[in-house]
């Protein structure tokens, strides 16, 4: 048996469709323009950093789900697939989801982004197993709050070594496994892993792959 985890944002996508939710509930008028824009932005500067606050970020990215009624955040998140993450999708990344999927192994993506942003996302890469931030429901309503562990950083193995479980699997349960990644971020479940690969990795994450020797491949036909 063999594992493959794919991060999301920077990894299978040109581009992070946290921010780019972001920028689109701007663009549509969701949000307040001048006051959302900036903060989005500077978050996604300090994530890029390392220095996110990530309790500060979901109280802030998930409040516009407790407010904007359902079926309007269903037709605004249809409108952003074809808007804007079709043309973020990497058609590398996705012959590379697909090798693994066609050799049989169990495949995941595994992404610090909240549920309502990715499993459409996760979907049209062809993934069922999708390991992401939750933002918690009541009555079908979204409360503007996450629920449980969400899967940042070390989260993410928590997250996973909880999924393997449900499925009475665990890291040992795989010859192999490999985590794709592009981020500082992710260094943990980089670590944990058999096959740990740097996919267009930011500064630090390429220099500590250098380092240890990691692989480093690119999924992007430019830069």
């Amino acid at each position: 048996m063999k594992l493959a985890l794919f991060d999301l944002d920077n990894t299978l996508l040109r581009g992070d469709s946290d921010h780019a939710w972001g920028e689109f509930l701007c663009e549509r008028g969701a949000v307040d323009r001048v006051e959302y824009e900036a903060r989005n932005n500077e978050f996604f500067a300090r994530y890029k950093a390392g220095t996110l606050d990530n309790i500060a970020f979901l109280a802030f990215v998930l409040a516009p789900l407790a407010r904007i009624p359902r079926k309007e955040l269903d037709a605004l998140h249809a409108d952003f697939m074809q808007s804007h993450v079709r043309a973020m999708m990497l058609p590398q990344g996705q012959t590379l989801v697909q090798k693994h999927l066609e050799e049989g192994d169990l495949v995941a993506i595994v992404t610090a982004t909240n549920a309502f942003v990715t499993a459409p996302i996760a979907r049209a890469f062809g993934v069922s197993h999708l390991i992401a931030t939750i933002p918690a429901q009541e009555n079908g309503h979204f409360t503007g709050k996450p629920r449980g562990t969400p899967a940042f950083r070390e989260g993410k193995i928590a997250r996973v070594e909880s999924w393997l479980e449900s499925l009475a699997l665990n890291f040992q349960s795989f010859d192999e496994s490999w985590f794709y990644s592009d981020s500082l971020n992710d260094l943990p479940l980089l670590q944990r892993v058999s096959n740990p690969v740097a996919v267009d990795p930011d500064p630090t994450l390429r220099k500590h792959a250098e380092t240890v020797g990691w692989p480093i491949i690119s999924l992007r036909d430019t830069p």
